[in-house]
């Protein structure tokens, strides 16, 4: 039996803005019309909506700040780099660089999962591999402690 994860809402808001982000990156289109169409077509009461949105808006206002951040630990290109897993790149570089809030290791896990869910075999490794090295990089201090 699989552990309950804390605060489900928003593991379902990730696995909702996950979705959102591919949609996004593969057809464009303002976030906010993207963001509306998830709320009127998806069972969105059983997700944390607001943090949804924050993530999603989040990503789209910090974008080049996010690609540039993970730029250094890729081996390619971001526009090469598999949409699911640049989506699951993306979502964890923001929690690890603007919601200081969220423990390294659940921006992590969250992303790892998202990954291994949505993703081809074996990304969920690379995904896991980019996210720890920009965690050291950006989160140094909460690592000194683990």
């Amino acid at each position: 039996m699989k552990p309950t994860r804390p605060f489900p809402e928003r593991a379902r808001a990730r696995r909702r803005a996950l979705q959102a982000l591919y949609q996004w990156q593969i057809g464009g289109g303002p976030m906010h019309r993207i963001i509306s169409q998830f709320n009127e077509e998806q069972d969105m009461a059983i997700a944390d909506g607001a943090y949804f949105s924050e993530l999603l808006l989040g990503v789209e206002a910090h974008l080049d700040e996010l690609d540039g951040a993970i730029a250094p630990f890729v081996d390619r290109r971001m526009d090469e780099v598999d949409a699911i897993e640049r989506a699951a790149l993306r979502l964890g570089a923001f929690e690890l660089m603007h919601r200081l809030d969220v423990p390294y290791r659940v921006v992590l896990n969250e992303a790892v999962e998202l990954a291994k869910d949505f993703g081809a075999e074996g990304g969920h490794t690379y995904v896991n591999g980019v996210l720890d090295k920009l965690a050291r990089r950006v989160r140094s201090t909460e690592l000194q402690g683990r």
